[in-house]
């Protein structure tokens, strides 16, 4: 079976076309801003003014016609309310024009679910972006969230930084590269809660010692990251202890920060356990990841009417019933 999906739940339209095993096709296009952050109105006109010229380049690079395609697969949520209804709208109007079935996916769920294309079973993952931080595991029929930020995304607090320091969005690999001529540590605020997080404090705190100077960039980001991950890696490992999960994956924009990638790779050695990190196409934002979780929600039974595809804005990943493992 073929599925395409469409992904446009925040700054990046993507559409992926894969099979069980295979992505055949996954284009995007991410709308960049030097100054400020992505406002919803223009994330959604981005969205449909690429649309069209991102499925025909998502069908020539695969190979296909839309004839090929058995189910279409849309995020659903969580996500931007604009942005989210170009792409539902979307592909409601290519399942109604070309009698295909149709699948609405929860993003988060899509960002753990894509690793299962790669051989992983049953992991904890640790899903990192702009605007989701959450530890979560398979647990009873659903997706559980352990662990998740009380505030901000981890990748919003970094890019928050970023503009703070003058140097644009998005600021994650900005802020890794200076974090990596950082030569000391500056004491930050580290709000680990139970199980959850905090990074708004962590922010004002970096960017208040910012302003006064007395502090080298470099060591202020790579001080701001390493406690950021320090805190992300803990719950993560609590996570994996709670579970007994042997499996541990990291997903989202901000897996492609390489100083996160070791610390977990540093944690799930010391436990014993596997760590796996897709190719960075399929961690960030990606019609691929909705492309696969649909066909697989759709080959286990899950099934939509036309009336279940209104997209939820605050979708919980515990909200879906797992049915198709």
């Amino acid at each position: 079976m073929i599925a395409l999906g469409i992904e446009g739940t925040a700054h990046t339209l993507g559409i992926g076309i894969v099979t069980e095993k295979k992505v055949l096709a996954n284009v995007f296009d991410t709308l960049t801003t030097e100054k400020g952050g992505i406002h919803p109105k223009e994330a959604a006109e981005h969205h449909a003014r690429l649309l069209k010229p991102l499925l025909r380049k998502a069908l020539e690079t695969a190979g296909i016609t839309m004839d090929d395609v058995d189910v279409i697969a849309f995020s659903q949520g969580p996500g931007l309310g604009p942005a989210l209804r170009v792409v539902a709208t979307a592909a409601r109007a290519l399942a109604i024009k070309y009698n295909k079935p149709i699948v609405g996916v929860n993003h988060c769920i899509a960002h753990v679910e894509i690793t299962k294309m790669f051989g992983v079973k049953d992991p904890v993952g640790l899903y990192v972006s702009g605007g989701n931080t959450q530890v979560l595991a398979l647990e009873g029929g659903r997706y559980r969230v352990f662990g998740e930020t009380l505030d901000i995304g981890i990748g919003n607090a970094i890019d928050t930084f970023a503009r703070e320091l003058g140097i644009g969005f998005p600021g994650g690999p900005k802020i890794e590269k200076l974090a990596q001529r950082g030569e000391r540590y500056i004491e930050l605020p580290y709000a680990v809660k139970g199980m959850d997080l905090s990074f708004s404090g962590l922010l004002t705190e970096a960017v208040r010692k910012y302003r006064t100077g007395k502090y080298r960039v470099e060591d202020l980001a790579y001080s701001f990251q390493e406690t950021a991950f320090a805190a992300l890696v803990e719950v993560t490992e609590r996570a994996v202890a709670h579970t007994g999960k042997e499996e541990v994956v990291l997903v989202g924009g901000v897996a492609a920060n390489n100083r996160l990638r070791e610390m977990l790779k540093t944690m799930a050695e010391d436990r014993g356990i596997e760590f796996f990190v897709p190719p960075y196409d399929l961690c960030r934002d990606n019609g691929a990841m909705i492309a696969y979780t649909g066909l697989r929600m759709y080959r286990g039974g899950v099934r939509f009417k036309i009336e279940d595809t209104v997209v939820k804005q605050k979708f919980r990943t515990d909200e879906v019933e797992v049915i198709w493992e």
